[in-house]
């Protein structure tokens, strides 16, 4: 069994996927994290991202140069998607095989994971939810950014409703108890 995680920013998907490897034992592939580590260590990445970007991507110790990679992907929808035509199959691929290391329950968590095309890779999905306004005040308390910042970087996401129309389960993470959520959720899908 394969779980996605999905949510807007600052809806507190981390936090839920923390709660289920902490209360269920269910080992969570962070696909943010893993995709950093596959930027550097992915040859196939690093030749894409070169091509597409230049050799400025990485700095000669072979390290990744961020702040080029976000200029470039920031300039232009086109080139967001450029990257992502390079990246997420690479994580896709690296996430399968994690899976079938782990056999048992897993899950998959990803801010992205409807609007990348992983959907396919889980077989439920659960969406975690917030108000716009609560998302806005955790991610600009926890990320030390503007609103502005925040805003362009929720408007980048797809919709909550476009969300909630491809989950399987929501979890609301406006300060009621998630344990009594995360429990039905175990019993019903587990």
């Amino acid at each position: 069994m394969r779980i996605g995680i999905t949510g807007g920013i600052g809806s507190g998907k981390s936090y839920v996927s923390h709660l289920l490897t902490a209360h269920y034992s269910i080992p969570v592939y962070d696909s943010d994290r893993e995709a950093r580590r596959l930027m550097v260590a992915s040859e196939s990445i690093r030749e894409g991202l070169v091509r597409l970007i230049g050799r400025e991507a990485y700095s000669p110790s072979g390290e990744l140069c961020k702040a080029v990679v976000a200029d470039y992907l920031f300039s232009a929808p086109s080139h967001a998607t450029a990257v992502n035509a390079i990246v997420h199959p690479a994580v896709k691929t690296d996430f399968l095989q994690w899976a079938e290391r782990q056999r048992g329950v897993v899950a998959f968590e990803s801010a992205i994971l409807v609007e990348a095309g992983f959907r396919d890779v889980v077989d439920c999905l659960m969406v975690v939810s917030a108000s716009e306004e609560l998302r806005l005040q955790r991610a600009m308390e926890r990320d030390g950014a503007e609103e502005k910042q925040i805003r362009d970087r929720m408007a980048r996401q797809c919709s909550e409703a476009e969300r909630l129309q491809a989950a399987d389960f929501v979890v609301m993470n406006d300060g009621r108890d998630l344990m009594p959520q995360l429990e039905e959720f175990v019993h019903y899908y587990i």
